[in-house]
């Protein structure tokens, strides 16, 4: 949509666009943000894009191969792979591939490397090679389902030089808005978090870095990985440029900002391919998600320096890094009488701290995000409040945003390097219960995290940071998921929830801060109804010598 210089001058200023958004999407505790009246399942949108007419190559499945460790990924000390088709594949199919089908009765639907809200899976990823054997130079769409590259575009003449490998990541907002409505814009930016933290930690079991490239718009991104040509996406749904993450081996230190891949040539690049409909008949249009989009389409702007990195990680599970990422699962329903030890939250927590390893080695901000914990069941803890600042001067900020009678005193026990602290003795599994739209999972885990971010000051400035803001809580949630699992417990991610009932509870007033992610671990219960498939019928993991 174009507009007049006149009337651009009357359009609400972009940050004004994202704070309205935020606020008119809250749930509140006698009315939910809005969303669909109905939802007919048998017609839910396909969660696979697909490019007719873009040539296919077929990947290897090879993650039984991969020898690294969990320990070794997180240490960064596992062997360093060769960029080859092969390597590629094995990033892939631990970051977006499919970890197994499940059967209930009817139904049958696939679980991904990367977890998403409600499953739905907005998130799309595109290679871009240079010079890496086996895979032709260019964009190329990944199809998790099948496990190939669909070719978007061939460079006009061959790269030289050493390989170089780049993801790009979109979104298709209809997805999450076909279920969850105005929201499903803050889902999409969650997911978008989680699947960074999926690509950072593949590439760490692989000996790489995954590394943000700072300063790439929406409208560059977009015209790199081809979401701008509207012939190619004619009558379909579109796409949303969401970021660009260079893949280094971790011997080669990090890329400069111009090592980006080469521009479009209009004239030299060949491009093939149409998306596919996933939707023939919406039922519903929420116009607001386009138009927040819009307003958070730029890029960070202003100079954001790192905290310095946390002292190194306690010693990691020796669990191979393919096993437990192929195993991860979002819990469903929780042992409410387990009670988990103070040293498995203790490595939960060392996670989430801004340390050299992944994810947030490929992160190149400034921590904004800060956990508050509802702790029902950890041995030696008191039930209760507490809080994980995760920067230098956190702690000092939150004290005069949250209630006064918090009494903050370090938590007995907890390693020095955590800086946690004790807020209020409480059961608070019933109202936090509540509180995350009244899920059982949130009481009955050993712990809820509500994700505390800076808010408003940050938007107000550069409003890309609304969607920075979701993907760092994404970024936590992940490294949870991939914790929870190396302690053998699980955990899930929590969406809903009754913004301001939480707000009220910690004694936040106005929106310097906003919760924008809660999270739960504990001990899973199954339902042994449903049956567990194969990832790929028909093909089997390469079992046939062992990766470094």
């Amino acid at each position: 949509m174009s507009v007049s210089p006149s009337s651009a001058a009357r359009l609400p200023a972009a940050a004004d666009i994202a704070l309205a958004y935020h606020a008119r999407t809250k749930h509140h505790l006698k009315r939910y943000a809005a969303g669909p009246e109905t939802l007919d399942w048998d017609a839910q949108p396909n969660p696979f894009r697909e490019f007719a007419g873009s040539p296919r190559t077929h990947l290897p499945l090879t993650s039984d191969r991969l020898a690294a460790s969990f320990a070794e990924a997180c240490e960064g000390t596992a062997a360093v792979q060769p960029l080859t088709v092969d390597s590629v594949a094995l990033l892939l199919e631990l970051s977006f591939g499919l970890a197994a089908w499940k059967e209930h009765g009817p139904d049958r639907w696939a679980l991904r490397c990367n977890p998403s809200s409600g499953n739905l899976h907005p998130t799309e990823a595109y290679v871009i090679s240079e010079a890496i054997a086996g895979i032709s130079d260019g964009l190329h769409h990944y199809v998790s389902r099948d496990h190939v590259l669909e070719q978007r575009s061939w460079r006009g003449a061959a790269s030289s030089g050493a390989p170089r490998l780049w993801i790009g990541l979109s979104s298709i907002h209809w997805r999450e808005a076909w279920k969850y409505g105005e929201r499903a814009f803050r889902y999409c930016q969650l997911d978008l978090g989680h699947a960074l933290g999926a690509i950072s930690y593949a590439a760490a079991a692989l000996g790489w870095h995954a590394h943000v490239i700072e300063g790439v718009g929406g409208t560059q991104l977009a015209a790199i990985l081809g979401l701008d040509r509207a012939s190619d996406f004619a009558g379909v749904e579109a796409e949303d440029a969401d970021v660009l993450i260079a893949i280094t081996p971790r011997d080669a230190g990090p890329p400069t900002h111009d090592a980006l891949p080469l521009a479009a040539d209009a004239d030299a690049d060949v491009w093939k391919g149409t998306a596919n409909r996933l939707d023939r008949h919406p039922l519903y249009r929420w116009p607001i998600i386009p138009e927040v989009s819009a307003a958070t389409a730029g890029a960070a702007q202003d100079a954001v320096t790192p905290s310095p990195p946390c002292p190194p990680r306690a010693p990691r599970p020796a669990t191979r890094a393919a096993e437990l990422i192929l195993n991860r699962r979002s819990a469903q329903r929780f042992d409410a009488r387990f009670t988990m030890t103070a040293g498995a939250l203790h490595e939960l927590l060392d996670a989430l701290l801004p340390h050299a390893g992944p994810p947030w080695n490929a992160w190149p901000y400034a921590p904004r995000l800060h956990p508050l914990l509802f702790v029902h069941r950890v041995e030696g803890m008191t039930p209760g409040l507490y809080a994980l600042p995760r920067s230098e001067g956190a702690d000092s900020r939150l004290r005069r945003a949250l209630r006064p009678d918090f009494d903050w005193r370090r938590v007995e026990g907890a390693p020095d390097r955590l800086p946690l602290f004790h807020l209020l003795p409480t059961d608070s599994r019933g109202v936090i219960r509540t509180a995350s739209c009244h899920q059982a999972i949130a009481g009955d885990s050993c712990l809820t995290v509500a994700m505390l971010a800076e808010f408003t000051p940050l938007v107000a400035n550069n409003p890309w940071r609304y969607r920075q803001l979701h993907w760092e809580a994404g970024l936590i949630g992940h490294a949870l998921y991939l914790e929870a699992e190396a302690a053998g417990l699980r955990g899930t991610g929590i969406g809903c929830y009754f913004d301001d009932a939480v707000h009220e509870m910690l004694g936040i007033v106005g929106s310097q801060y906003q919760t924008l992610y809660h999270f739960t671990v504990g001990r899973p219960l199954t339902d042994d109804r449903i049956t567990t498939l194969p990832a790929y019928p028909g093909r089997t993991r390469n079992e046939v010598g062992v990766l470094p």
